[in-house]
C-alpha cells in the first residue's frame, strides 16, 4: 500500500511540474508586435524621420523603446487592442502619441504631441536575427 501511495505521489507532483513548465511557456510566447520594427515618420516639422521600436507584447500589454538618429527612450505605456497600437512617450518637449493599426504585417498611423496632428508613421517589422547555433 505504501508502494502505490508513494507512486502516486510521485505522479502528482510530475504532472504538476509539467503543468507548471507547459503553462510558463503559453505564457511566454510572444505577440505578433514582439521585435523591431524599422518605421518612418512622414510630414513631421523635420521631414521624414526614421526611427526604431523595439517592442515587447504580452496580450493587450506592450512595452519597450523607441529610438532614432536623436535619441531614445523607453516607451511611457502602450497597449494592443483589435488590431490597433497605442503608444504614450512622456518627454520634456510634449507628451507624444503614436496610433498605428496592424495589417498585413506593417504598422501604419499618426503621431499627435499634446493632442495636435504631428505626423503619419509607417513601419515594418525588421527579419529576425539568425540562429548561427543551430548550424
Amino acid at each position: 500500500m505504501r508502494r502505490v501511495l508513494c507512486s502516486v505521489g510521485v505522479g502528482l507532483i510530475v504532472w504538476g511540474a509539467a503543468t507548471l513548465v507547459f503553462s510558463k511557456e503559453e505564457k511566454a510566447k510572444a505577440g505578433p508586435l514582439t521585435g523591431t520594427w524599422e518605421c518612418k515618420s512622414r510630414g513631421g516639422s523635420k521631414g521624414d524621420t526614421p526611427f526604431t521600436l523595439v517592442l515587447q507584447q504580452d496580450g493587450e500589454k506592450v512595452s519597450g523603446s523607441v529610438s532614432s538618429a536623436e535619441g531614445g527612450m523607453e516607451i511611457t505605456s502602450a497597449t494592443f487592442k483589435e488590431g490597433v497600437l497605442e503608444i504614450r512617450l512622456e518627454t520634456p518637449e510634449g507628451n507624444y502619441v503614436l496610433t498605428g493599426k496592424l495589417k498585413d504585417g506593417e504598422l501604419s498611423g499618426d503621431t499627435t504631441k499634446d493632442g495636435n496632428h504631428e505626423a503619419n508613421w509607417e513601419g515594418k517589422k525588421a527579419a529576425a536575427p539568425e540562429d548561427k547555433s543551430s548550424r
